[in-house]
């Protein structure tokens, strides 16, 4: 507890330091913003009815993974997960990652549209932006996006209050950035889930609080960052993810789901062939205190004191140390990877549910692209600004993501 009591601290101190105003550190909205992670965490954690709604939450993962399979298989035949057409001596090598577990994506960017179409998605995103509101002190316009982020993800919340983004102020707009690279979209929550199952107890619960806690972090990070107190208004959310009707916003939901997989494919390809040719070259250099050198182990040495604030035992900074430094260099996706292949007694159970919060976040090069080209098509006069915020947006939102991790290891 005193570790990451300390670190805490530390992270604080760095966000300070980072401030374009550190004479003006906000300490009310510190002290506020940090009550809400602990209440918000407590609740979702401590609470037996929540014991009730993470189990609940871990059968409906297992339903979608199930009914997921039923189509894949009909579509792709054994190669999806249907009955091989010959004797299996290893299950685990019929196992193909592009045909059985990412087409999840497709199944719930459909879901997300329809419950969007419903109103039910809207409902929770007012609720929650309200509550924001009034806790954090933000405007409405942020107050929709930030609480979006957690269910649809860092372009598509944006395009919520698209009508008021080229009015935002710079403290505001770098708010709507830091929300985004903190969390992640409920499209690959579920597939995550799917990797972590097994590695720590139910994995949707932890991954949904990870995200909903991160909001109030990022607000509190932005906030100190960049130091702003303009509140733009947002009378309702846009219209921009209307649909016709229920099989109009699977087919949309469905469509959008494809370019997402298609990008998901596409980045694991490129990012797995540059670790493997980054290796490749770093091999040929003398070995480092008795083993080769790789890039997981430098990354390992450069976020060894960043994961040590988040509060991991000091054994196992460097391989906690990997994979916060592959999510922030490569993405999330290959560190829950890494994460779920883990040997045995690598990371202790504590180690790994404080891991899973602190990668929880879509905080990586590979996103700052994105972000970047989607808020500049929503509002093209604010391009410059948007491009001189994309790296401090990386910064804040890992910083945003471990202290939702060093909240977490003081409740464990």
């Amino acid at each position: 507890m005193l570790q990451s009591l300390v670190g805490l601290a530390g992270l604080f101190l760095i966000t300070i330091l980072l401030s374009e105003k550190r004479r003006q550190a906000p300490i009310r909205l510190m002290a506020v913003g940090l009550a809400a992670q602990f209440g918000l965490a407590l609740l979702l954690l401590k609470v037996p009815a929540a014991k009730g709604l993470f189990l609940a939450l871990d059968d409906a993962v297992e339903a979608l993974q199930s009914a997921t399979l039923a189509g894949t298989a009909f579509v792709f035949g054994y190669i999806g997960g249907g009955p091989a057409p010959w004797s299996v001596t290893d299950p685990s090598a019929g196992f193909v990652l592009a045909f059985q577990a990412l087409p999840m994506v497709l199944v719930m960017s459909a879901l997300s549209a329809l419950l969007y179409h419903w109103r039910i998605l809207p409902l929770v995103v007012r609720t929650a932006s309200r509550l924001l509101q009034r806790v954090l002190g933000v405007g409405g316009a942020v107050g929709v996006s930030a609480s979006a982020t957690a269910f649809l993800g860092m372009i598509e919340a944006p395009l919520l209050i698209r009508p008021y983004i080229a009015s935002l102020s710079r403290g505001e707009l770098f708010l709507v950035m830091t929300t985004g690279m903190s969390t992640i979209a409920g499209t690959v929550m579920v597939l995550y889930a799917t990797f972590l199952k097994g590695v720590i107890p139910d994995p949707i619960g932890h991954l949904l609080t990870a995200s909903l806690i991160s909001i109030p972090a990022a607000i509190m990070v932005g906030k100190i960052m960049i130091p702003d107190d303009t509140r733009t208004g947002a009378a309702r959310l846009s219209d921009a993810h209307s649909y016709g009707g229920s099989m109009d916003a699977v087919v949309q939901g469905t469509l959008d789901g494809v370019r997402l997989l298609v990008g998901i494919c596409s980045m694991l390809v490129v990012l797995v062939a540059l670790v493997s040719l980054a290796n490749g070259v770093l091999a040929h250099l003398p070995p480092v205190w008795g083993e080769p050198l790789s890039l997981q182990r430098a990354m390992g040495w450069v976020m060894a004191p960043v994961v040590w604030m988040m509060g991991i035992p000091s054994s196992e900074v460097i391989t906690a140390g990997s994979l916060m430094g592959t999510k922030t260099v490569l993405n999330e996706l290959l560190a829950y990877l890494q994460l779920a292949h883990l040997p045995e007694g690598a990371l202790s159970e504590r180690s790994r549910l404080i891991m899973t919060y602190g990668l929880c976040g879509f905080a990586n090069l590979g996103s700052l692209g994105i972000l970047i080209a989607g808020l500049t098509v929503m509002a093209p006069s604010r391009r410059a600004e948007i491009v001189s915020l994309g790296t401090r947006s990386i910064v804040s939102g890992t910083l945003a993501s471990c202290i939702t991790g060093a909240v977490v290891g003081l409740l464990l």
